[in-house]
């Protein structure tokens, strides 16, 4: 059989084929919803990595592993024809410089981290390339849509439902100032924070005491804006300098 003849191009499409990728549709839908509900839960708490990165990570992973559950229908069911070599070991190299090129992309600054949902989409990619390879090419346009979708629009759909933002705040107090935890978990309630368990990080260098934590709202436009926060900290005596920004990316 030549490789562009009819039969073989019809292979990738007859009914046995349809239904394998029907199959594998259902399992990317499963594995997005639940990497969305996940991801989700770690959004609500402010957490660097949300929604759009839970449901694209576990969505490539389940694209990886169910098409591992059909080798014979590989490249159009001619896998014992035309492979040479154990195209499994192919795939286990591509997803391990993958997650190189992927950790290259996350930037981490203080409390910040940026990179996360680009690593999560390069992965994804990577997941796509590989379907398409196999011969897998309804599954791989279908993760593609769904990858895209994710992108463009779960963040929408993060701002929309309830969560509690998170600020990151480093405060350098004056000379000889001893601050105190109670009363900066007290003065971050009144506006509407939550200092983050586990958070706080003290630093003292030439009598000088520098504090860093996460601050969690109580909800959704219930912490005082950034700006409001600012404002106070300048005024406040014992602050020295302050440093404010969003606990994530």
């Amino acid at each position: 059989m030549d490789l562009i003849s009819h039969e073989m191009l019809a292979a990738y499409w007859n009914d046995s084929f349809v239904a394998t990728n029907l199959i594998i549709f259902m399992n990317l839908f499963g594995a997005f919803a639940l990497g969305l509900l996940v991801g989700y839960e770690r959004s609500y708490h402010g957490r660097a990595a949300g929604m759009r990165t839970y449901g694209l990570v576990c969505m490539a992973s389940a694209a990886i592993t169910i098409i591992a559950g059909y080798p014979h229908f590989w490249y159009g069911g001619q896998a014992s024809v035309i492979v040479g070599a154990d195209p499994t070991r192919v795939i286990q190299g591509i997803v391990t410089g993958i997650g190189f090129l992927g950790a290259g992309v996350i930037m981490r600054e203080g409390f910040n981290i940026s990179g996360l949902t680009t690593a999560a989409s390069i992965w994804a990619a990577a997941a796509i390339g590989i379907m398409v390879g196999v011969g897998f090419y309804a599954a791989a346009i279908l993760l593609a849509l769904l990858s895209a979708g994710c992108m463009l629009w779960i963040s929408h759909l993060e701002n929309w439902l309830p969560s509690r933002p998170a600020i990151a705040i480093v405060m350098q107090f004056r000379k000889d100032y001893s601050p105190r935890l109670e009363v900066l978990r007290r003065v971050a309630n009144e506006r509407g924070y939550d200092v983050a368990e586990g958070s706080l990080t003290i630093n003292f260098k030439d009598g000088k005491a520098e504090w860093r934590f996460v601050a969690v709202s109580h909800g959704k436009n219930k912490g005082a804006p950034m700006a409001e926060l600012a404002r106070e900290l300048t005024a406040f005596d014992g602050v020295e300098n302050f440093f404010i920004s969003h606990a994530r990316n």
